[in-house]
């Protein structure tokens, strides 16, 4: 009897213990009250007075320097450079009128009503009043007497090193407009400005250097491979710089006549497609890297057209929008007719010579 007493004791204690249990957990673990120091965010520490005050009067004096920038400049803008505004003046060629405009003439990248000259779709007119020869004779009275052959070793040795201060970079556009702006800013402060030039440009560093010389006024003093030193000029004085105003946006570039033909000139269709088939499966003369310096590949591409009827370059890994620019200038500097671009390859061809003409036409039509 005493053990069927205990046990119904024990069955009739353990769900007031458990009870008892649970409420202590709950008591200990769960709190009511709203600070809990593990997971509380932490209170930022309170700044003085002071330093909000010194904060508000420098913002009043940015703003007020900043309003009286856009009150001085005024708008429009009237330049007096004697050259036409585009975006890039080393990468495209006036002489070809475009076919197509994928933006509206009236969107122009300077602004709307910021300059006094009219977009025309790809660049500003000029006004015709402008003098060129004032221009010139500006320009030779800022250089002054050309330097010497110590002054100039000495100008080449402060700039020319890859740690120089005063560099800017020359990508794939090519010469741009605000590139002028960019180096009468640091002509304020040095005499020669190091312009380091990669990608699509370096295939002519001539036509560089003659649109830098041109549009800024300045000397090209050295030049070594894709580096060249800018010098201002002896009587260059920052007051006087040309008024450049700059573009706000990235124009969308216009659209061109077709680069590759269908039909080749001086072929028929079943000899264009021959000669595609022996480009794609000839070895690559070069291999060009993305941003890379093509300095020599105009002299090894007329070189080997010497021996060679076509010529294939691979441009893995470059793009094809550079493909079509690196064929648009091997066009007209070696000159030959690029009669392919597929999976970033290039097919070259000579084009036929004179004395090829000369033997076609003098053949014998019944013979």
């Amino acid at each position: 009897m005493f053990s069927i007493r205990s046990r119904s004791l024990t069955l009739a204690k353990e769900p007031k213990d458990s009870f008892l249990l649970l409420g202590h957990l709950r008591a200990r673990f769960v709190s009511t009250d709203n600070y809990d120091p593990p997971f509380s965010p932490l209170s930022k520490p309170t700044k003085p007075s002071s330093e909000k005050k010194k904060k508000k009067k420098k913002k009043e004096t940015k703003q007020d320097q900043s309003s009286e920038l856009v009150n001085k400049t005024k708008i429009p803008v009237i330049s007096d450079l004697p050259f036409d505004f585009r975006y890039s003046y080393s990468e495209t060629n006036p002489e070809i009128e475009p076919i197509g405009f994928r933006e509206p003439k009236r969107f122009s990248p300077f602004g709307p009503g910021r300059l006094d000259r009219k977009w025309t779709g790809t660049s500003a007119l000029a006004s015709p009043g402008i003098d060129q020869s004032q221009w010139a004779e500006e320009r030779e009275r800022v250089l002054g007497e050309p330097l010497t052959d110590e002054e100039v070793t000495e100008l080449v040795e402060r700039y020319r090193h890859n740690d120089c201060s005063r560099q800017i970079n020359l990508g794939k556009g090519g010469v741009t407009h605000n590139m002028i702006d960019d180096i009468h800013n640091h002509w304020k402060k040095a005499e020669a400005v190091r312009i380091k030039c990669l990608g699509v440009p370096t295939l002519d560093m001539d036509n560089i250097c003659f649109h830098l010389e041109e549009k800024s006024g300045g000397k090209v003093v050295y030049r070594h491979i894709n580096i060249l030193v800018l010098y201002r000029g002896r009587n260059y004085v920052t007051k006087n710089r040309p008024i450049i105003p700059l573009m706000l946006w990235k124009p969308y570039p216009p659209i061109y006549p077709r680069l590759v033909k269908n039909v080749a000139d001086g072929l028929t269709f079943e000899e264009t497609k021959e000669m595609r088939n022996r480009g794609l499966h000839s070895p690559a003369l070069m291999k060009l890297t993305r941003n890379g310096v093509y300095v020599n590949v105009v002299g090894r591409v007329r070189e080997e057209f010497e021996t060679e009827e076509i010529v294939r370059l691979d441009c893995t890994h470059v793009g094809m929008s550079d493909c079509k620019r690196i064929g648009v200038k091997l066009k007209e500097l070696v000159p030959c007719v690029p009669i392919l671009f597929k999976d970033e390859q290039i097919i070259l061809w000579r084009g036929k010579r004179k004395g090829e003409e000369e033997v076609v036409t003098n053949i014998d039509p019944e013979v």
